[in-house]
């Protein structure tokens, strides 16, 4: 049986030292046994997943740890998304990322209050887009509905929206949105529908439902990440390897779908703290059981991040560790011959609420690891990883080395 191959990414975990921590971080807090065994007897040291002069987004970072330049590659987030959904894109359609988003009023003017609406339910966000898609929809504008918060805008032959400036809703939780709305040549199209959108939704059974229940309703559309469909070599046939992608997240699917790898949906997963842990874990299992490669992603310590959420992203951590890492780990010692590649995929500090550019700690193990007594005090984070001294600054080398058993 040959080598088996498993990435897994807890996104955003690493973060800033923080007073309220004593100076730590949240890896450093956290009980994460499973990563700190791995750190001291694996190789551990520092990834840049996001080039210089890129924005640190979600899909930048990712691309990279799949192994793709996204200096080279990058066309937008939502045609990523759009492989995970199954949207077809031809090559004049440029895809929107569609967030449901909560705005409220601060000193009168418009704010980010809620860039997932109050974590939506699915359910309900099917509701809602697929009412939108019949009133705002049309032969130039396609809706189509995707995961809690996170949906799809299909502007056909919208090449035009390419020039258009737009910014991610969870990089202005709590500001005032006029100066981050959408800007630049095809800018009227896109204000136009998002102002439309506003006027309906508040009318919406979902919403009124929502407000009666004291939850944050779904009362704007906000549309980012746009792009054209990319070109990526599959792994299949840059490596030779079958593998799978188990995510919450239609962005992690849609990169791995373009990775020529089998998207798997696992019953329960949220892309939050309430996901399904052991269900991913045991899918991982499966699928590497009978291929020779899975990437497994979580979403839940970015979200705690993103909410400004110390005790949650903790905890995220923690879960992270116990029911992902642990699990995986253990069952792979029994299938025969294994390497494991954890890590962030990028830093979401508590203190911006958002993504930031710094090198991430990663942590290479191996099956054939024996460890080392001088690496007793060596663990899973910040510190120890840029303690080691390795610097990869060219984070899209780190799968090739991963794959090819480099150090």
């Amino acid at each position: 049986m040959g080598r088996k191959y498993a990435v897994l990414c807890g996104d955003g975990m690493a973060d800033y030292p923080i007073a309220e921590l004593q100076g730590k971080t949240p890896l450093q807090v956290a009980q994460t046994p499973n990563l700190d065994g791995m750190a001291r007897r694996g190789i551990l040291g520092l990834v840049r997943t996001v080039p210089p002069g890129m924005a640190p987004g979600s899909d930048v970072a990712n691309l990279s740890i799949f192994g793709y330049d996204p200096t080279r590659h990058f066309t937008g987030r939502a045609p990523l998304e759009a492989a995970a959904m199954g949207v077809k894109l031809n090559p004049e359609d440029v895809a929107f990322r569609c967030n449901l988003v909560t705005l409220g009023a601060g000193n009168g003017r418009e704010t980010m209050e809620d860039f997932s609406a109050g974590h939506i339910s699915t359910g309900e966000a099917r509701e809602i887009m697929e009412q939108l898609g019949e009133i705002l929809g049309n032969d130039e504008f396609h809706f189509f509905p995707g995961v809690s918060y996170r949906h799809l805008l299909v502007w056909r032959n919208g090449e035009r929206g390419l020039k258009v400036r737009t910014t991610p809703p969870h990089d202005i939780s709590g500001k005032e949105i006029a100066e981050f709305l959408p800007q630049g040549d095809g800018q009227e199209e896109i204000l136009s529908l998002m102002e439309k959108a506003k006027k309906v939704l508040r009318g919406f059974p979902v919403n009124q439902k929502r407000l009666e229940a004291g939850k944050k309703p779904a009362n704007a559309i906000w549309l980012w990440g746009q792009g054209k469909a990319p070109a990526l070599l599959p792994m299949t046939e840059r490596f030779g390897l079958r593998g799978s992608v188990i995510s919450a997240v239609d962005l992690t699917k849609g990169i791995g779908s373009y990775a020529g790898l089998e998207i798997v949906n696992v019953p329960g997963a949220t892309g939050y703290l309430d996901t399904n842990y052991r269900g991913k874990a045991e899918y991982a299992l499966r699928e590497i059981s009978r291929k020779d490669f899975v990437y497994v992603h979580l979403e839940a310590p970015d979200e705690a991040s993103h909410n400004g959420n110390l005790k949650d992203k903790i905890q995220a951590i923690e879960d992270f560790d116990r029911k992902i890492v642990g699990p995986i780990l253990r069952g792979l010692e029994k299938i025969g011959p294994f390497r494991i590649l954890a890590l962030p995929d990028h830093p979401t500090p508590l203190v911006l609420k958002t993504h930031s550019s710094e090198p991430v700690p990663f942590v290479i193990f191996s099956s054939e690891d024996s460890g080392d007594s001088t690496r007793e005090g060596r663990y899973f984070d910040e510190t120890c990883a840029r303690e080691t001294g390795l610097l990869l600054e060219r984070g899209h080398e780190l799968m090739e080395k991963f794959i090819r058993g480099e150090s």
